[in-house]
């Protein structure tokens, strides 16, 4: 089974509609609450992740951040909360906005990320 969940601050000078909206621009599926200033979206669903880790051509770089963010059956990494206002997937660490932290947990994660991020080396495509 797949879980998504990803959470990002909602600051004071922005809009919590600007936020959900980037959030949301990478998980459309996700089901969102702000509380207490903070963004929380749980979803099973990472096609629109991947879709835009293909478009823009960083399968690679996604799967090395992946990886690197493996701990057993999850996965962490941070996404740029600005790359995603504007539906770019970009790996950040500490933003001036607060970065989107996405926790994708599976019980078989390596499945998962090689459906999210597929290696390219090695003649494979």
């Amino acid at each position: 089974m797949l879980r998504v969940r990803v959470e990002t601050p909602c600051r004071p000078t922005e809009s919590p509609e600007a936020v959900s909206a980037a959030v949301q621009n990478l998980f459309p599926d996700a089901q969102i609450e702000i509380r207490d200033g903070v963004l929380v979206g749980t979803t099973g669903n990472l096609g629109r992740l991947r879709e835009r880790i293909r478009t823009q051509r960083i399968r690679d770089t996604a799967r090395r951040q992946l990886l690197s963010g493996r701990q057993g059956d999850r996965s962490i990494v941070r996404l740029s909360k600005q790359a995603a206002s504007v539906g770019v997937v970009n790996f950040a660490s500490g933003g001036p906005l607060g970065d989107i932290v996405v926790e994708i947990e599976s019980d078989d994660l390596a499945a998962v990320i090689d459906d999210v991020a597929e290696s390219t080396v090695e003649g494979r495509a």
